[in-house]
């Protein structure tokens, strides 16, 4: 396996801003929630997912196979890109065809990115009202970027996809919250088990108006009330 080495910059220490602990999770019947600073707050995943939570749930009740398939696929992938982005020993062996084959496809978008700020680093914010794991921050193109890993059955199309574009959203939210810098712009990259890779690239401002009525309109849901990201222009 051919690699490159990433490099990992030294100016952002998320444990050294006093905003952030050991994030821990539970799932709740609300979905699952972390527990930041002794404040209760829902993921970003839950809150994102939120509108399409539904159809998924009966999706994944028609499809028990599948569902577990793309879920031990999902979380195996982002694994192996964990650990090359993380310049870490990789046992091939322990890694599917399947796998290393969406993982392939990718290697040339991730041997893009120049320098790594953040990998499956724990952020959150009272102000956003969520908390969550964010993939990967990092200078790709010549941009810092909010990225997301995605595998995937086939190509998506961007009107089917506007969760991951909140998620990403959200997650450039509570960077710039946390670490006082800007996200240039967020990118979902995207490997198809139909051979397919994608590339969705926008900035974060575009979707924040969308992102606060979806917040708002779930803890609406679950009875709660919350002013969220009114701070944000």
């Amino acid at each position: 396996m051919k690699r490159k080495t990433f490099k990992h910059a030294e100016d952002y220490h998320l444990d050294d801003l006093n905003m952030i602990t050991n994030l821990k999770t539970k799932t709740t019947d609300k979905g699952r929630v972390y527990l930041a600073d002794g404040i209760q707050l829902p993921s970003v995943t839950t809150v994102c997912g939120f509108e399409k939570a539904a159809f998924f749930a009966k999706w994944r009740a028609d499809n028990p196979k599948e569902a577990r398939r793309v879920t031990v696929r999902g979380n195996r992938f982002h694994l192996l890109i964990e650990k090359y982005l993380g310049n870490e020993e990789i046992d091939e062996k322990k890694f599917s065809l399947n796998e290393w084959d969406l993982f392939y496809q990718l290697q040339p978008e991730l041997d893009k990115i120049t320098c790594v700020h953040a990998l499956e680093v724990p952020l959150f914010s009272t102000t956003v009202g969520l908390a969550g794991r964010v993939d990967c921050v990092a200078e790709h193109d010549g941009k810092l970027c909010v990225i997301d890993f995605k595998g995937s059955n086939r190509q998506k199309r961007s009107q089917d996809i506007e969760n991951y574009f909140l998620q990403a959203t959200a997650y450039s939210l509570m960077w710039q919250e946390m670490t006082n810098r800007p996200a240039d712009a967020f990118k979902i990259l995207i490997s198809s088990e139909d051979g397919s890779v994608q590339v969705f690239e926008d900035k974060p401002i575009k979707y924040v108006k969308r992102l606060r009525e979806v917040i708002n309109r779930y803890y609406e849901y679950m009875g709660e009330t919350k002013e969220l990201i009114n701070t944000v222009s």
